[in-house]
């Protein structure tokens, strides 16, 4: 679906979008353009962002600010921010009461035209998004950076190109309810982390799971084999895997002894390059 047929099938529905900051004011911008009814809920109170709360009502923007912002939502469809568990009482009220609850990086990954490179992982997430992201780029690719950094890539989908990449980075908070996955998802490793947002270890991993578990036979899943709880992934990968091990041989991906990086495919290995060439 691309961006103006997901725009004109919300028009008439009634959205509400949760948490007025920089991440979700492109996309309630967008809606009030397209026409849409957006109620905007943020627990902040009215004093505290007065101008964007102005500018918005002027847009024809409906507010619910304060303490009570979540109470008694009305909607058919509910832009969650990450940083809310998607079950919450007002949430789980809405969905009994016919609301869809997504988020603006679910609704991208739905209309964005272009293959998706989507990195997770409990450490290194920003590093490896912004090498792979150079690393295009100096392929001469058209690169769309965003999730955790960046920025919101949604209202942007309009303007990509089929030859274009996106890179995301994500973490088990906007993975928890994705129902998409990347056709290259990569997973730096999983430790334990987030454990006072997640009911405990079983369900943050089952969260960064969602990277990759609704690829089709053509995704590409790239684990690191010396984190036990990434290289069990493999397992459950539905389309192809690569590894990447800094202590022992792989058979298909990459390792590294103690002098140089391998390629592996099929159990055969071809030097790279030496760790002296790497600068990072």
């Amino acid at each position: 679906m691309l961006l103006s047929e997901y725009l004109d099938s919300v028009k008439n529905k009634r959205i509400a979008v949760i948490g007025i900051g920089v991440s979700n004011t492109g996309l309630i911008e967008l809606l009030l353009k397209n026409g849409c009814s957006v109620l905007c809920c943020d627990k902040k109170e009215r004093s505290a962002m007065e101008d964007t709360a102005a500018r918005l009502e002027a847009m024809g923007a409906k507010l619910s600010l304060g303490a009570d912002y979540l109470k008694n939502i009305e909607a058919d469809i509910i832009f969650k921010t990450p940083g809310i568990r998607p079950d919450i009482p007002d949430f789980e009220a809405a969905r009994n009461a016919g609301a869809l609850i997504t988020s603006e990086m679910e609704e991208f990954c739905e209309v964005c035209p272009c293959r998706i490179i989507a990195v997770t992982g409990s450490d290194g997430k920003t590093t490896t998004t912004t090498i792979i992201s150079e690393l295009l780029k100096a392929a001469g690719k058209t690169v769309h950076t965003g999730g955790n950094i960046g920025k919101p890539l949604f209202v942007e989908a309009g303007d990509m190109r089929p030859e274009d990449y996106a890179v995301l980075e994500l973490s088990s908070f906007q993975l928890m309810t994705m129902k998409k996955s990347a056709d290259i998802a990569v997973v730096t490793n999983v430790t334990p982390n987030h454990l006072d947002y997640h009911t405990g270890m079983e369900e943050y991993t089952q969260a960064k799971k969602n990277v990759f578990l609704h690829q089709g036979p053509e995704g590409l899943l790239v684990v690191n084999a010396d984190n036990d709880v990434t290289a069990a992934f493999e397992a459950e990968a539905p389309g192809r895997c690569r590894a990447f091990s800094r202590r022992r041989r792989v058979e298909n991906g990459f390792f590294a002894d103690n002098e140089s990086v391998f390629r592996a495919q099929d159990g055969k290995a071809e030097k790279l390059l030496d760790f002296g060439e790497i600068k990072l």
